[in-house]
C-alpha cells in the first residue's frame, strides 16, 4: 500500500497498537483521524501530535459508528484508508465450577467481530468511490493457533481472518484493496492478561511495540493482502497455504464483482 499522501482513519485508536500505527502514519504527512470508546487517550493522543483529529466511538453501537463515518467522510472527504482495530481480549474458563460471565463474551464479540464488520460495511460505500483505497483488518496471530485461556478472542479473530478474506474477493475488481493486518504477541494493555501465564518454553515473549510498529509499517509498504511480522507470519503462512489460497479460489471462482 501506499505510506504517504492518505487520509486514514482508525479505530481502537488512543492506545496500543492503534495509536502506533496512528503516530507512525502521522509522522510520515498522512492526515490521521483516531477514533475510540475513552477521550482521555484520544486528547492526549492528539495533544502529542499536531494535526490529528479524533471521534469517540464505541463499535458496538451501530448507530453511533455510522453517524461518525458520515461525519468523518464529509469532514474529510478525501479520505481513503480506514483501519479497524478496535479489540478487546478476556480470559474465560469454560471448565470452572461456575458460569461464563455470557455479557462479557457478547461484549468480546460485539466489539472484535460485529464492531469490524460495522465500520466495513459504513464506509465501503465512500471508499468505493475513492480512485484508489485501503482498507485494513486487524486480527491477530491467534487468529491461527489459538491460546485457549482467551478462547472467545482467538474466535474472533479467527472470524476476521475469514471475513476479510471473503471481503477481499468480493471487492477484487473495484479499487479498494483490503489487507489483513496481523500482529503477533505484543507489548500492549490489550495482551496484559497473558502476561506470565505463556510458558517460557514456548519462546513466545511479547514484542515491544515499538519494535513491532517499526516492522509492520515496513511490512504495510509492500503488502496487497496480508501484513504479518514475527510469530504471526509463521502461523499465518503455516494456515493460509498456497494450497488453502488455490481451495478458496476454486470455490469462489464463480463470485464476480458488483464493480
Amino acid at each position: 500500500m501506499k505510506m504517504r499522501g492518505k487520509t486514514i482513519f482508525i479505530t481502537g485508536g488512543g492506545s496500543g497498537i492503534g495509536r502506533g500505527l496512528a503516530e507512525a502514519f502521522h509522522k510520515r504527512g498522512n492526515r490521521v483521524i483516531i477514533a475510540g470508546r475513552r477521550e482521555g487517550p484520544l486528547r492526549e493522543v492528539c495533544a502529542a501530535n499536531a494535526g490529528m483529529s479524533w471521534f469517540a466511538l464505541d463499535v458496538t453501537h451501530g448507530d453511533r459508528l455510522r453517524s461518525v463515518a458520515a461525519q468523518v467522510t464529509t469532514q474529510f472527504p478525501e479520505l481513503n484508508c480506514v483501519i479497524a482495530n478496535a479489540g478487546i481480549q478476556r480470559v474465560h474458563d469454560f471448565a470452572a465450577d461456575k458460569a461464563v460471565d455470557e455479557d462479557s463474551i457478547e461484549q468480546e464479540i460485539a466489539t472484535n467481530l460485529l464492531g469490524m464488520i460495522r465500520v466495513c460495511a459504513a464506509f465501503l460505500p465512500h471508499l468505493r468511490k475513492q480512485p484508489a483505497a485501503t482498507l485494513i483488518n486487524v486480527s491477530s496471530a491467534l487468529a491461527f493457533v489459538p491460546i485457549a485461556m482467551i478462547p472467545v478472542y482467538c474466535a474472533t479473530k479467527a472470524a476476521v481472518h475469514s471475513f476479510t478474506v471473503s471481503l477481499r474477493h468480493q471487492l477484487k475488481d473495484s479499487k479498494v484493496e483490503v489487507i489483513e493486518l496481523v500482529p503477533p504477541y505484543v507489548a500492549t494493555d490489550l495482551n496484559r492478561a497473558l502476561a506470565g501465564r505463556i510458558p517460557a518454553t514456548s519462546g513466545d515473549t511479547p514484542m515491544p511495540l515499538n519494535e513491532f510498529i517499526a516492522k509492520m509499517m515496513e511490512e504495510l509498504a509492500t503488502a496487497s493482502e496480508e501484513a504479518a511480522v514475527g510469530f504471526a507470519k509463521s502461523t499465518l503462512a503455516a494456515s493460509w497455504t498456497v494450497a488453502s489460497r488455490a481451495i478458496f479460489a476454486k470455490l469462489n471462482s464463480a463470485h464476480t464483482s458488483h464493480d
